[in-house]
């Protein structure tokens, strides 16, 4: 197996640092802060980073073509100009639940935006991921989920990949692009005991799932026909959230990570760099980000 070592590329000691996205036009890594209400940027050339405060809690976003955001906020989606910072409604849910927000979303190979719901103070599967249609209509696709969580495609957009992060797998369904409907379900990677749970995912061209692992200071390289991992890239840091390939040569994996509240003084102590942006060199390469259209 091989082994990996990530360092630190910029702390902004996020709370809950989420939701990588590498822009191969800007040259820059965007990724959240869900606890701080922050969209993050970081332009690797130049080395400066900044922030924008979206004003409620948001669990994930894409970029459009044109270079704008899709943002899933508290109970739903809206557009964000980064250039001013400017929301403006897209569409609500249906039936509101005030004691659910939205957590992880990613653009699939069509063109639309999905993001998944999870309770806020229980274990209850009372959470639903979405797909959000073109025309602005928000359609279910998945109920009965505790924390949705990480979401990829294989490359000829036949198969969806997605975590529930309690359940301690990664699921793959057969997916219909024109509808959204999945189809098929069954288990490819299954997280050993004593590793945390499985939360962000991104995939790289040979069709290897990357899965970053909440209180298991990992991602790992999972091969999703045999179940075996691969690689394991080792991160200062307990609560791994997500990756994505970025870098000119979509060479390089980024990786964004949870802080330890500062109460919990032993633990922030054992970890300084929890909640930092990381990267790592490894010996395998991305895509492009899908753009929402």
């Amino acid at each position: 197996m091989v082994e990996y070592q990530a360092d630190l590329l910029y702390n902004g000691r996020n709370e809950l640092g989420e939701g990588p996205l590498w822009d191969e036009r800007t040259g820059q890594i965007y990724w959240i802060d869900i606890k701080r209400h922050e969209i993050w940027s970081y332009h690797l050339e130049e080395g400066t980073a900044r922030n924008y405060d979206v004003g409620q809690s948001i669990g994930s976003f894409g970029i459009r073509e044109d270079g704008t955001f899709v943002c899933a906020l508290r109970q739903g989606f809206f557009t964000m100009d980064p250039a001013d910072g400017r929301l403006e409604l897209i569409a609500e849910l249906d039936s509101p639940q005030p004691e659910h927000r939205f957590n992880d979303g990613k653009c699939d190979p069509t063109g639309r935006f999905w993001a998944g719901t999870m309770p806020l103070q229980d274990s209850k599967p009372t959470g639903t991921l979405y797909r959000l249609r073109e025309d602005g209509a928000i359609e279910p696709r998945r109920d009965g989920l505790v924390c949705s969580n990480g979401l990829c495609w294989s490359e000829d957009g036949a198969t969806m990949y997605f975590i529930d992060s309690p359940t301690r797998v990664v699921s793959a369904f057969r997916f219909d692009p024109s509808s959204g409907n999945l189809s098929d379900e069954r288990v490819v990677v299954r997280l050993p005991e004593g590793e945390g749970v499985p939360d962000g995912m991104t995939i790289d061209r040979e069709g290897m799932l990357w899965v970053a692992q909440w209180d298991g200071w990992k991602v790992s390289r999972w091969d999703p026909q045999t179940g075996e991992r691969l690689a394991v890239v080792h991160v200062p840091a307990a609560r791994v959230t997500s990756c994505i390939f970025g870098s000119p040569e979509f060479d390089e994996l980024f990786i964004t990570t949870a802080g330890i509240s500062q109460e919990d003084s032993e633990r922030a102590a054992e970890q300084p760099l929890a909640g930092g942006l990381f990267r790592a060199k490894v010996n395998a390469q991305g895509r492009p980000i899908d753009r929402i259209r």
